[in-house]
């Protein structure tokens, strides 16, 4: 299955276009799949960092990073985003896989060309239920610059969302 987020609850269809801070990126409509669907249960704009172990992840990683963790993630967050984090409201957009292609095995990612229609969206509900049901460990941490560094230097599988906004106080 696959998955588009948003915290506007009147989508009723997706066209293609590009990030909005990457205009040189083909336009797409995006989509994530349903392993990795968790990185995305935060405000749109939460600067996030998630990594987990893969097949190439080395003994001393494993057990250095996930030897005492017993989820399949670790998300971290910065501290100043857990207020809007509780507040916000999303939606799952359930898409129709046919026109989409994988765009990024490691992080889920997946794009259509073409205009898609969802077939359903429901509300995620409390976003921190949603995250623990999923089998996530979320870290809150006052800064995820030092954490982002020494995670991309490891052989963990990972992903990092809205990293410009670290740092940044979000807007209520």
């Amino acid at each position: 299955m696959l998955y588009h987020f948003s915290e506007d609850p009147t989508l009723t269809s997706f066209a293609p276009r590009a990030p909005i801070e990457r205009r040189d990126v083909e336009p797409m409509v995006w989509a994530i799949d349903e392993w990795h669907a968790p990185m995305y249960y935060f405000p749109r704009d939460c600067p996030r960092a998630c990594f987990w172990p893969s097949l190439r992840t080395t003994a001393e990683d494993r057990e250095r990073w996930f030897g005492h963790v017993d989820a399949k993630m670790v998300i971290a967050v910065e501290s100043a985003w857990l207020k809007r984090i509780r507040a916000t409201a999303l939606y799952r957009y359930s898409m129709p896989p046919g026109s989409f292609v994988r765009l990024d095995e490691t992080a889920g990612h997946w794009g259509s060309r073409e205009s898609v229609t969802p077939l359903a969206f429901e509300p995620v509900g409390d976003l921190l239920d949603a995250l623990v049901a999923a089998d996530i460990e979320l870290r809150i941490t006052p800064s995820l610059a030092e954490l982002w560094q020494r995670v991309i230097s490891t052989t963990l599988a990972c992903s990092a969302t809205r990293l410009r906004n670290a740092g940044l106080a979000p807007s209520t």
